[in-house]
């Protein structure tokens, strides 16, 4: 029995917390996510399933990933009348995702409009251990009175992504009266997508099957008689093809896999078994053990569950959202989040995974130079929001509250991204020791983005210095900005690592060197340039105080005490407008700080104590970025102050189980959930990689009484249990 430290409880249901919660309890495989929408259907619902790489085309947006047909129509009625919480009386509630598993539960207690009285008990999972298949079981209990128990179950295909339709009906059809297929098509990119249903009444000779056939919502209708106390069981089994991982065939290859999954008694619960084995191998390396506080220990493994169910696993083509799959949010985009928040949970314990996220960037390259070429610039500038082949696909605009639109800058001049993937990527490589990737993927994507680099750079002879103007650090508060100190001071960090790594493959793997050098055009005159880019960026520190400025002229904004705007439930954005917040000193996340996350060994304690106590207070950690508490608690923990960071973990890891940002409803948000791995093992574990390997200075609460862990660090599985 699964114990309550892994399990999501909701004990009632709350109309008004409809859509956030259906995040909250989305399930996935690596393959798809599935929100928590209701199987009957609820008014206002968004039923949403995404699938890794299934884009379309949109006006404004560009491009996202498109809401598929929706597999989830398990409808019950009872004596003619259709069982729906938004009629009758809802006697008894409760929802449950049991974390060890991936299985979403839920059951109720509902009296009809009629008075006649049933309980319900849905469960659903999409199998990690075959990810084309999916799996539902409804239980109905008649508890007052005898009746027909009608149990429907299909497709929707009348799905839309916050109304825009992507979705064509191909074909639809039957094989018997227990199986129904959909075929749909992208209406601009042209993906087809294959899904099979079988519905059959357990041990129920009896039941009569008919199939319904309404334009585009194919469905199985099941019926029984049922005695008062009886309870009626009906599973249902759902395989899912895209033209992606299936050719064209995706009707066939759905058919098919339906009938060889189905062909024996007992399908769900073989299924439900084999799914849980496939969980329980995934967590044997990835579960964080916290004693003591069984709050951080759920809100934990919640973060992780969902990082863990948005990783592709057999994909090197697509990568992890800054909502995952498990809303609207940013379309299905990727960001930075990506690889400086969620990746280093999966380099540190799922190494395989890491690689293919990192492959992703690699395949992605092509975009990368494109957007470089047409700004003018050398080598490989990577998007700051990529989707399908990497090209930029940040919108110029968005409609604004007031309806005007608003300019969106981050795709122009945040740049900044550049780097985080030549970071991503040598992390992975010091973790993994995985010389073979580094040689063939990992330098050609760090070598191409110092070519970038490059050429962004911009000589400025009167200061005699190097510098970067008109930017986007992290910090998206202030934007056209110059000589950020994040931007600058990575691009310095970059820049050696390139030089670096041409040194590691002319000792390593020379041809490799002489076919990258040739490719890419490097010359002797270019790696020079990167020299004297190295030796004369521009980084602003005051030596008095060990200050480094977050960009020139951040010390004479306007300084604002951010206590005194309390309460509130907007971001300082949101109050002062974008112009007005733009001239304060007040941050959306602290620049200066991250650096410090990042890379640890390069700081001095004085210097990161003496930032700290400047930034903090300046940033707006309550309603700013979401990515910024699981970073401020690895850096208190490092300073030596568990319980200061303690607040800002638990900030992190409840941002989305309490809806803290008043925005669940638009999807899980992924960093924060890859910052509070990171907070755990970096900052209360106090892990850190240096020349020498793997060392730990753990600084756990002063309420927690253990926290155990695993990591694989280059092919060893390494256990740290802290007490």
């Amino acid at each position: 029995m699964t114990t309550p430290t892994w399990l999501i409880r909701e004990t009632s249901f709350d109309p008004a917390k409809l859509r956030p919660q259906e995040s909250v309890f989305t399930i996935g495989n690596g393959v798809l996510s599935t929100r928590g929408a209701f199987e009957e259907g609820y008014p206002g619902e968004w039923a949403t399933t995404m699938i890794h790489g299934v884009f379309d085309h949109v006006p404004i947006v560009m491009t996202e990933l498109a809401n598929a047909p929706n597999w989830l129509p398990l409808a019950v009625t009872v004596g003619g009348e259709r069982v729906r919480l938004d009629q009758g009386e809802l006697l008894s509630y409760e929802r449950i995702l049991d974390l060890s598993m991936g299985v979403l539960r839920r059951a109720f207690r509902w009296r009809s409009p009629q008075g006649r009285t049933v309980d319900v008990r849905y469960e659903r999972f999409t199998s990690l251990a075959d990810t084309a298949v999916l799996a539902q079981r409804v239980e109905v209990t008649l508890v007052d009175g005898a009746g027909e128990v009608v149990i429907e179950g299909g497709f929707d295909g009348h799905v839309t992504n916050l109304g825009f339709v992507h979705w064509n009906k191909v074909a639809q059809g039957q094989t018997d009266n227990q199986t129904v297929y959909l075929v749909s098509r992208t209406r601009q990119t042209g993906i087809l997508l294959g899904q099979a249903a079988r519905l059959a009444i357990v041990d129920c000779p009896d039941a009569a099957y008919a199939v319904h056939h309404a334009e585009n919502r194919p469905v199985v209708v099941a019926r029984v008689q049922a005695q008062p106390g009886q309870t009626v069981t009906a599973e249902k089994i759902v395989t899912l093809f895209s033209a992606l991982d299936a050719g064209r065939a995706v009707r066939e290859a759905a058919l098919d896999t339906l009938n060889n999954v189905a062909a024996s008694a007992g399908v769900y619960d073989r299924l439900k078994a084999a799914n849980a084995e496939a969980w329980a191998k995934l967590w044997d390396t990835t579960d964080i053990i916290i004693e003591g506080d069984d709050e951080a220990q759920v809100a934990t493994r919640y973060s992780l569950f969902q990082l863990l169910i948005a990783a592709p696993r057999h994909d090197e083509y697509v990568s992890i959202a800054a909502k995952t799959m498990s809303g609207f949010g940013y379309r299905g985009h990727v960001f930075w989040d990506t690889e400086i928040f969620i990746l280093p949970m999966f380099t540190f314990t799922q190494p395989a995974l890491a690689r293919n996220l990192l492959l992703y960037r690699y395949h992605t390259l092509g975009g990368a130079r494109t957007k470089a070429r047409e700004n003018g610039f050398q080598g490989a500038q990577y998007p700051w929001e990529s989707a399908m082949i990497g090209d930029e696909v940040t919108p110029k605009t968005v409609p604004g509250p007031d309806g005007k639109d608003v300019r969106i800058w981050t795709g122009d001049i945040e740049i900044h991204i550049s780097s985080d993937i030549a970071f991503a990527v040598w992390q992975y490589w010091q973790v993994t020791g995985d010389d073979a990737f580094m040689r063939d993927y990992g330098a050609e994507m760090i070598l191409d983005t110092a070519q970038f680099w490059g050429s962004r750079a911009e000589w400025v002879a009167e200061k005699e210095r190097y510098e970067v103007n008109d930017v986007i650090g992290p910090d998206e508060y202030h934007e056209h900005v110059d000589n950020n100190f994040y931007t600058n001071y990575l691009l310095r960090w970059h820049l050696r690592l390139a030089l670096s790594l041409l040194d590691w493959l002319a000792a390593t793997a020379s041809d490799k060197r002489n076919d990258l050098v040739t490719r890419l055009g490097l010359t002797e005159d270019q790696l020079d340039h990167w020299r004297d880019i190295i030796a004369r960026i521009t980084i602003l520190q005051a030596p008095e105080t060990g200050l480094f400025e977050q960009f020139e002229g951040y010390f004479e904004r306007r300084d604002v005490d951010l206590a005194a705007l309390e309460p509130r439930h907007k971001s300082v954005q949101a109050l002062f407008g974008i112009e007005e917040t733009n001239h304060t000193q007040v941050l959306k996340q602290p620049d200066v700080l991250m650096l410090f996350y990042m890379l640890p060994n390069e700081f001095d304690a004085r210097t990161v104590q003496a930032n700290w106590d400047y930034y903090t207070p300046r940033t707006d950690l309550t309603h700013g970025s979401s990515l910024a508490p699981g970073i401020q608690a690895i850096l208190a923990c490092r300073m030596g102050d568990a319980e200061a960071a303690y607040p800002f973990f638990r900030q992190a890891a409840l941002v989305d189980l309490k809806d803290l940002r008043l925005n669940a409803e638009h999807g899980i948000h992924g960093a924060a959930a890859g910052s509070v791995w990171q907070a755990a093992v970096f900052g209360f574990g106090g892990i850190r990689v240096t020349e020498h390997g793997l060392v730990s200075q753990p600084h756990l609460p002063s309420h927690w009484r253990r926290l155990k862990f695993k990591i694989v660090y280059k092919g060893e599985v390494k256990e740290f249990d802290f007490h």
